[in-house]
């Protein structure tokens, strides 16, 4: 039964690849009810059986569906999926040799960045061994791309451990090494200067962060036209993810005046997936309450609920909605929106 009702996933996957459905279809109570990132800790000390017959192809366009739960976030879906991704992943790669085994070394590490991802955004300490699988996994691939993927994760979990500077000379030094591996591998070098910008933000080195961050833009600008975006990126490697990721640094810094017009000229709508216009919805929100605007705050807030229900139910959102709703003179409406994503009872 396991074996036919993923093959029949798999079926729906290849026929339409891009059939996701919106993230705001989800409702509020099954959004916020359980945390997605659970379901890691099984994977992690008592793995499911992995299904049997699954081909690595079939396997391939199995972990593009598992991604569009991330891409459209869906976590709760993504949570369900991952286990026994992995788990089939990892059987290939026990049972294979050669370029398949590296094959299936490339698909673990995948599934372990968006279990990594996963974790993170909800503050799991999990997130430190998916990390750790993910870049094993890409090292024994020999793909560069997946290296990339997981270095990034796992430098996103060392900042959020208290080790920022660590996190910063791990994303250059990969960058740098990334850059002679084709468009592909540059792509993913782009978003690695994007992620070492932010971590250097977070340590509070200005310096650091803008150059970072006009590294990435110039990364960018270095790529060719039309670079294909079938690689599993969770960032894209464009010019609006490096604008999206100065609201982010400027914020950070204590400077959000100087975010605005970043913010501004962004659409969100323009952006590749719900989980970048959650994000440019996070990173506004946050911008605006610095800036002492809650009105702008709770709408940005608002935007994020109605791309992507779960996302404004993420502990960090929910801090953020607590921040605002404890403020001197609330906006109005803002304690109706906490009930709504679960802030208040």
């Amino acid at each position: 039964m396991r074996r036919r009702n993923l093959l029949l996933m798999l079926g729906v996957a290849a026929a339409a690849p891009l059939a996701i459905p919106p993230a705001s279809a989800a409702s509020p109570a099954q959004s916020g009810s359980v945390d997605p990132a659970d379901s890691l800790v099984g994977l992690l000390y008592t793995p499911p059986a992995p299904v049997s017959g699954i081909s690595l192809p079939q396997l391939d366009r199995l972990l593009a569906a598992t991604r569009a739960h991330f891409t459209a976030s869906r976590y709760r879906d993504l949570g369900a999926a991952l286990p026994g991704l992995i788990a089939t992943a990892e059987a290939h790669r026990d049972s294979s040799n050669g370029d398949a085994r590296e094959r299936a070394h490339a698909l673990t590490a995948r599934g372990y960045v968006l279990a990594t991802e996963l974790a993170a955004k909800h503050h799991s300490d999990l997130a430190w061994a998916t990390a750790d699988r993910a870049v094993q996994a890409a090292h024994h691939s020999g793909d560069p791309v997946a290296v990339g993927e997981a270095v990034r994760v796992l430098a996103i979990t060392m900042r959020r451990a208290g080790r920022p500077a660590a996190a910063v000379a791990l994303l250059e030094r990969t960058a740098h090494d990334l850059d002679a591996h084709g468009p592909a591998a540059r792509a993913v070098a782009a978003s690695l200067w994007m992620t070492a910008a932010y971590t250097a933000a977070c340590a509070h080195d200005a310096g650091t962060a803008h150059d970072l961050l006009a590294g990435a833009a110039e990364a960018v600008d270095r790529l060719p036209a039309g670079l294909p975006q079938r690689q599993l990126f969770t960032v894209g490697a464009t010019q609006a993810q490096v604008d999206l990721y100065r609201v982010g640094v400027h914020t950070v810094l204590g400077e959000p005046d100087r975010a605005v017009p970043y913010a501004k000229r962004i659409n969100p709508a323009a952006l590749p997936t719900t989980e970048r216009q959650a994000r440019w919805g996070t990173d506004t929100a946050r911008m605006w309450m610095r800036l002492g605007d809650q009105q702008r705050t709770l709408a940005a807030l608002q935007f994020v609920d109605r791309v992507a229900p779960e996302e404004a139910r993420r502990p960090a959102l929910q801090a953020l909605t607590s921040e605002l709703l404890y403020t001197a003179m609330p906006a109005p409406g803002v304690r109706d929106f906490a009930r709504r994503t679960g802030v208040l009872a």
